[in-house]
């Protein structure tokens, strides 16, 4: 099948916030066109488009992260089969995972837990229950990771899953975030905050409590793509499609919690451009290398420069299949044949699906 990649192109605003922190507490920064820019950092926007898919409570969506996984399977095979033990489908859970035994996949260790993070589908830890239950002692490694293997949720079919200690049941990632940077350079300021205790005397001097939160504003610069034909090998031909229209709701809606309820931060994006591409991904963050100046906000300027630098880019590679925005700002285009308008997410999600869904169609009568 030919190439198939979908990019996502975000401009979102934001006020005061601290949505990303590093170990000290601050926001995120990065250093680029040789000045100090806002950062949110890749991990931090997929961990909360897996949260925007867990508020769904759909199984296909998201599956789980964790450590815990004999935990986990143990548990489903005493509903399954309430006759047995949990202690007996703990042992059995760790006689099939533990790497030192002839059918293992990974290291367990006294506690009970995986070495490392395990991302699984919930369908995945059914299905190995219900084969451990069904097996007994005559596990067959071919086939525990043939589980494994299958019936991935969408964020793990997105986002991959590595397993050192079994490269076999990696699973490389269909989608790929860039670390959101401001379009300008920013300043870092500081909240300096006080508390009083509500019980102390009338007469009583000073806060109980003193204490400074950093923080900054900025319009980010957001950017995701999704190579469509590995989220066909790892989510399945008859999932794929839609698969893609829920990550970009996702992407466009979620936010990072981080200081949420000190800063209430919870903005929509500005602009969104969504790009259908035969040829390669395309970050379009170079048109922002040298950081826009404005005493007037910073929304309008960063459209102009996104869309040119669009443009600039066709110069390299071939022209999209398909390209649309959905801005919230009056903009006139810079030439209205690059660019088709549409007047709401979900009108988007739409004409996505269609395209992507005749594309596929095209590849799949032609294998």
């Amino acid at each position: 099948m030919k190439n198939l990649y979908l990019d996502i192109s975000i401009l979102h605003p934001n006020p005061a916030s601290n949505m990303n922190r590093d170990d000290a507490g601050s926001p995120k920064t990065v250093i680029y066109g040789g000045v100090v820019r806002s950062r949110v950092s890749s991990q931090s926007w997929k961990r909360a488009v897996r949260e925007y898919f867990n508020r769904n409570k759909n199984d296909k969506l998201v599956g789980t992260r964790t450590k815990d996984a004999v935990e986990l399977i143990s548990k489903r095979m005493v509903e399954i089969d309430n006759s047995l033990k949990k202690d007996d489908a703990v042992k059995k859970v760790v006689e099939a995972l533990k790497k030192e035994n002839k059918h293992g996949i990974t290291k367990i260790d006294k506690n009970n837990k995986t070495s490392a993070l395990l991302m699984l589908s919930y369908k995945q830890i059914d299905k190995v229950a219900q084969y451990i239950l069904n097996n007994g002692n005559d596990l067959d490694e071919k086939k525990l990771k043939e589980i494994l293997m299958d019936d991935n949720s969408l964020d793990l079919a997105l986002f991959g899953r590595m397993v050192a200690d079994d490269p076999e049941l990696n699973v490389d990632a269909a989608a790929q975030v860039a670390h959101a940077v401001s379009t300008h350079e920013i300043v870092p300021e500081y909240d300096y905050y006080s508390a009083l205790d509500d019980e102390q005397p009338d007469d009583a001097q000073g806060a109980a409590m003193l204490g400074t939160i950093e923080f900054n504003s900025s319009t980010l610069y957001r950017y995701a793509n999704v190579n469509v034909n590995e989220l066909i090998y790892n989510f399945g031909r008859e999932n794929a499609v839609e698969g893609v229209s829920e990550f970009l709701k996702a992407f466009i809606l979620s936010m990072p919690a981080g200081k949420q309820n000190t800063f209430a931060n919870k903005t929509l994006p500005g602009y969104v451009m969504v790009t259908i591409r035969k040829d390669t991904p395309v970050n379009l963050v170079s048109a922002f290398e040298d950081p826009i100046k404005s005493h007037g906000g910073y929304m309008k300027e960063s459209i102009k420069r996104l869309e040119k630098e669009y443009a600039n880019t066709l110069k390299f590679v071939e022209k999209p299949i398909a390209n649309f925005v959905l801005s919230l700002e009056d903009i006139k285009h810079l030439d209205d044949d690059l660019f088709e308008d549409v007047d709401g997410i979900d009108s988007l999600l739409d004409k996505v699906t269609e395209v992507l869904n005749e594309a596929v169609q095209d590849e799949s009568s032609n294998d």
